[in-house]
């Protein structure tokens, strides 16, 4: 085809939608039946009327084919295991008796049985279900979810496109079942699996479907020689199958290299590249195979992570470079718009100057449907829109909301000396011990502790003008108080304020910097029914006043005990929220850094001996191929050492992260140096515990020994035997004991009972190790 017709081929679509609903109806809905208010039948009813508004939504806004299966109760990796029978033993018995409870229950766990794994969806700040695989694993079809959800949308008039997640990248992610060698590798199931996408496509293909997508999503990342063996031979055989749609295999975060000549050569009818960051290296690596003879290639050309707008006649000269590459070429974003909010316009309270340079699902939409009729019918028929775009630009690019000049001069201005401790470990271990001193195997928690409907209503009474801002304050005193008695009773060591005033730990802090931005109505999923608001870093990064320092100086006057002022940290900040495109991430960390340095030396100043960094997203952030690793960790770990290395050395810094695969960065955990990290391990039985060891980890770590993202309450001898565990790896004068992340969306009633039992446990280990 020539690139005239593979032009006027062109159409729009979109891999995937948020979810969630504009009010976060299906979140209502799943919380509704978990509490009993709401039936199984009311959620599938709130579920099916979500889907369709959404694709009829897409397809009045010009998109011709909507995606399907992408809609998930919880998680599609989680739907995935389900679709291919890959169900864990302990969870078998539930989801015989009822499929919806045992879904949840392989999501969230029951108080007996413990839920799947949970981590970080590459580089986002999603979180999915981890696959348990091992040798006896037996595999079986269930395409009924994905045959029902094209059904839907086929039955409303509509071309639709079911999207599963790829066999190379579901068995990439997978992990080991408990009991199962850590060295097993899941990829050696794939002969194994590939029958059971068979079945599944020739269900779909039976039920109507043109076209499927295949994510594959990890042939992105470095990849060995074996690895690219696998997608071979597994695109081969499905490609080979005569009973089946037509396959497109979609790629997405950065650019497929090794991977793409194997692709292309594959029997396959399509493929979706990332042309937003990738661009560059996916173009050249496209022309260097001779681009897609006779196939389709999806041109991700629109941002999906970010929220910022398109630049489209950029974007058209990508799209014009691709024509004759591909014998069709249509225009899409670069990923599921399920990381970005749904509608810009529902935001009533920012700056129009600013919300003109904003796009959300539903205006990326619309800028893929403009691209994809310029490109078919001449930029004759979107000049309006060009014009308008070239306008936003400009307004944007030169706008002193942008540019602070004398934040940019301090940033200018730091040396290497101001990212250093004043002493090295060993003697701030020292100055500490004698300065707190705490026990053997401290106990503490991560900060928050459960926001309950009171606090969250007390916010919305002085939103709403019900409470003047006295009446708020005594109200998060008292919540303060019964959060420092309750540690003090149960015997933790040292204490936190509880966070009562924090809405979230990204967007209160944004709301008190300059260059921040909040929105409304911008959820985004984060996990399971869990949303998030990411604020919007629009311009240059100063801290005006204090932001913590009156909430953590209450709660140290009301104990002896030490309390942890608590801060999130500056890769999070940038990692958790919509990051500003028109500088280098590195400066932006720089100045959200020095920001917070203020913020630690005002703590310190007030009396604060602990205080917590939190960098959760270290490890999130982290470039999906090795080769850009080095400049982001020099950058993000100098940030975190130019926030805290302004204290004393009897200051004690923490730090703590969670819900990711840390071994890939434990140098540069060591290369923080803080004092105390603590990290998710509950989960995964410790396993970072032994990755610090191997590493020679020598500063203080607490492994989490409960798992805060299950309702369960784990015993205080399952806390024991996690501690007993961790002692293998960490010495005892070096061990903290402490849950894997925050207790904010837990209840009172077993965040006391599960405190409780890790105190307990902590209490028989000291014990166990002063007898021995």
């Amino acid at each position: 085809m020539t690139a005239k017709s593979a032009a006027a081929a062109a159409r729009a679509t979109v891999y995937g939608y948020p979810r969630q609903g504009a009010g976060r109806e299906l979140k209502k809905a799943i919380e509704g039946y978990w509490k009993g208010r709401v039936t199984a039948e009311a959620l599938k009813e709130t579920a099916t009327e979500l889907r369709r508004s959404t694709w009829q939504r897409l397809a009045a806004a010009g998109v011709h084919e909507v995606p399907t299966g992408d809609f998930s109760y919880y998680d599609h990796v989680l739907d995935t295991s389900v679709m291919v029978g890959a169900v864990p033993r302990r969870h078998r018995s539930a989801v015989d008796a009822d499929a919806l409870d045992g879904y949840f229950a392989m999501a969230r766990g029951t108080q007996d049985v413990a839920p799947l794994e949970m981590t970080k969806w590459f580089d986002t700040n999603y979180h999915y279900l981890v696959p348990e695989l091992g040798p006896d694993t037996v595999f079986s079809a269930d395409s009924t979810k994905q045959v029902a959800e094209l059904k839907e949308a086929l039955a409303l008039g509509l071309a639709a496109r079911p999207v599963l997640v790829g066999p190379v990248t579901y068995l990439l992610l997978a992990k080991p079942a408990p009991g199962v060698a850590a060295d097993f590798e899941p990829l050696t199931l794939l002969d194994r699996l590939l029958p059971v996408y068979a079945s599944v496509l020739a269900d779909l293909r039976a039920a109507g479907a043109e076209w499927v997508q295949l994510d594959e999503p990890a042939l992105v990342q470095d990849r060995t020689a074996a690895d690219l063996n696998a997608a071979e031979r597994a695109y081969r055989d499905l490609g080979a199958l005569t009973d089946r749609p037509k396959l497109l295999v979609a790629s997405y975060f950065d650019r497929l290299g090794d991977a793409l000549p194997v692709l292309a050569k594959a029997p396959i009818d399509g493929l979706a590249l990332d042309f937003t960051d990738a661009a560059a290296a996916n173009l050249d690596a496209l022309a260097a195979v001779g681009g897609l003879p006779g196939k389709r290639l999806v041109a991700g050309v629109v941002n999906g992570r970010n929220i910022w707008i398109n630049d489209l006649e950029k974007s058209l000269a990508t799209l014009g470079t691709l024509l004759g590459l591909a014998d069709r070429v249509d225009v899409a974003a670069s990923c599921s718009l399920l990381h970005v909010p749904i509608d810009a316009a529902a935001e009533r309270d920012i700056d129009p100057q600013i919300l003109r340079w904003l796009a959300f699902a539903q205006q990326k939409t619309g800028e893929i449907v403009t691209l994809a009729k310029g490109l078919a019918q001449g930029t004759d028929t979107i000049a309006a829109e060009l014009a308008a775009n070239r306008a936003d630009l400009a307004s944007r690019a030169g706008s002193a909301i942008t540019h602070d000049p004398a934040v940019r001069a301090r940033a200018a201005a730091v040396t290497d000396a101001d990212g250093r401790r004043s002493q090295p470990y060993t003697e701030r271990a020292t100055a500490q011990r004698a300065h707190l001193g705490l026990p053997l195997l401290p106990t503490t928690t991560i900060g928050s502790f459960p926001q309950t409907t009171e606090l969250r209503a007390a916010r919305a009474d002085l939103r709403a003008g019900r409470i003047d801002t006295a009446g708020y304050e005594q109200r998060i005193e008292n919540e303060i108080r019964e959060v420092i008695s309750f540690q003090e009773k149960t015997g933790i060591d040292v204490l936190v304020h509880g966070e009562p005033e924090r809405n979230d730990m990204v967007q209160y802090f944004a709301e008190q910097l300059t260059g921040y931005l909040a929105t409304q109505h911008g959820w985004v999923q984060s996990y399971g029914t869990r949303y998030v608001r990411p604020p919007v870093l629009a311009g240059d990064i100063s801290r005006p006043e204090p932001m913590t320092v009156r909430w953590t100086s209450y709660a140290n006057a009301l104990t002896e005990r030490p309390v942890k002022g608590m801060l999130t940290g500056p890769v999070t900040m940038l990692a958790w929220s919509f990051v500003r495109d028109d500088q280098p991430l590195g400066d932006t960390a720089r100045q959200v850094a020095l920001a917070l340095r203020d913020e630690v030396n005002d703590l310190e100043e007030a009396g604060t001996s602990v205080i917590q960094v939190d960098e959760p997203a270290l490890r999130e952030t982290l470039p999906l191929r090795s080769a850009d690793r080095p400049a982001y960790l020099d950058w993000a770990t100098e940030s975190f050492r130019l926030t805290t290395s302004g204290v004393r050395p009897d200051t004690q810094i923490h730090t703590h992260m969670c819900y990711a695969e840390f071994g890939d960065i434990v140098q540069a955990i060591d290369d923080l140096d803080a004092d105390v990290i603590s990290l998710e391990a509950a989960r995964s039985h410790m396993q970072v515990a032994r990755e610090l060891a191997e590493h020679g980890y020598p500063r203080e770590a607490g492994p989490g020994v409960y798992d805060i993202h299950s309702p369960r309450v784990p015993s205080a001898d399952e806390a024991a035997a996690l501690l007993r565990k961790g002692l293998e790896a960490i010495p005892a004068e070096r061990l903290w004991v402490n849950p894997d992340c925050g207790l904010k969306t837990r209840g009172w009633p077993e965040t006391r009972a599960s405190l409780e039992n890790l105190v307990a446990a902590a209490r028989t280990v000291r014990g166990e190790l002063s007898a021995s």
